[in-house]
């Protein structure tokens, strides 16, 4: 297997974009979040792109795959945490259809690449 240059996986920029979002968000919570879901919600953010980057280096498909699954993981925790964080009335329903509708295209864009690579 030939390396994967993270910076030109679209998946990878996305994740990178998205890491902003979270951060935007997180910041408009209350004080006393800010050590407890906003922390979570942006650790979350910030693995996506990190194990994509991460998985990149490794040497077989097999090894980028599994970090390829712990960003998928991440992404789908933050999803949760969404959910949490609109049921508790930190954003409103506008804001909370256009992140979930980034995050799902981000846990879709990672399943398509797992599904692609060989075992």
């Amino acid at each position: 297997m030939a390396r994967h240059n993270f910076k030109k996986l679209k998946v990878w920029q996305d994740g990178i974009e998205f890491v902003k979002d979270s951060y935007n968000l997180t910041r408009t919570f209350p004080d006393f979040e800010r050590f407890n879901l906003a922390s979570q919600m942006n650790r979350c953010a910030v693995s996506i792109p990190s194990n994509i980057s991460e998985g990149s280096s490794k040497s077989t498909d097999r090894h980028f795959k599994k970090f390829l699954e712990n960003s998928l993981g991440s992404a789908f925790e933050w999803e949760t945490q969404l959910i949490v964080s609109f049921n508790e009335g930190y954003l409103d329903k506008n804001d909370f259809k256009a992140l979930e509708y980034k995050i799902l295209q981000i846990q879709k864009m990672l399943g398509k690449f797992i599904d692609n690579l060989s075992d």
